[in-house]
């Protein structure tokens, strides 16, 4: 689990295009919070390191990996699951 400052930075280096040009160990955290829903993919779409193109968040279909809307759902969800874990603690 990434708490709001590290999706924060992630995020930062996902959208500058830094995330999949630096070493491989950050592109791979990158991509995990991505699939997580932690982050989503970049404004534009980048070459990493190896010359492959990374989509960017319009590029692929509505409501998938990467995509603002499964981002967005995400989010609700590990909100949705707070509330329940907040509710539990006050019993």
């Amino acid at each position: 689990m990434m708490t709001l400052d590290e999706a924060a930075e992630m995020q930062k280096l996902i959208d500058s295009g830094m995330a999949w040009r630096l070493e491989g160990a950050v592109g791979r955290a990158a991509y995990a919070a991505i699939e997580a829903g932690y982050c989503m993919l970049g404004p534009e779409a980048v070459k990493d390191y190896w010359g492959n193109i990374v989509p960017s968040r319009t590029d692929v279909e509505p409501g998938t990996v990467g995509s603002q809307g499964y981002f967005e759902a995400c989010w609700d969800e590990l909100e949705y699951q707070a509330t329940f874990e907040y509710d539990d603690e006050d019993d």
